[in-house]
């Protein structure tokens, strides 16, 4: 599977993106509907879980603070209160999963914000690069 974070493409992937050498969002397909499967863990600046999702389906959800939008092709999480989108993943063919817009906490407590055009964690960024990861997770920080 491909994976494209921002304007970076990471080819030939395992469907992991490893944040800071941490594996915090799983992509995959349904066998039989071909849909789109996300698992995701959001933290907190300090580490904290605050939200899973497993297989594009919000498990945990404290204070019921966030919201999952999905469709076979796509799933958005946003903040309930300030409509903030966090993670938005959808599909493009072919096989290519577009990571393009979002922002939240890595496990270890920085801030990542993914653009149309860039990942960005602190002061590292990536913008318009082609990765081959032969097989491997798509990693950023």
């Amino acid at each position: 599977m491909d994976i494209e974070i921002g304007s970076n493409l990471y080819r030939n992937s395992n469907g992991t993106i490893e944040i800071e050498g941490v594996p915090q969002i799983q992509l995959a397909r349904h066998p039989t509907t071909g849909a789109l499967l996300v698992n995701f863990a959001l933290f907190d600046s300090t580490g904290r879980m605050l939200a899973k999702v497993v297989d594009s389906t919000l498990m945990f959800n404290e204070r019921r603070a966030y919201e999952l939008t999905k469709t076979d092709r796509s799933v958005v999480m946003k903040e309930v209160g300030s409509g903030k989108i966090l993670l938005k993943l959808e599909e493009k063919p072919p096989d290519v999963v577009s990571f393009s817009r979002g922002e939240f906490h890595t496990m270890k407590g920085r801030l990542l914000q993914v653009s149309a055009t860039q990942w960005k964690i602190d002061k590292q960024q990536k913008s318009g690069i082609t990765h081959d990861v032969q097989g491997s997770a798509a990693t950023i920080g």
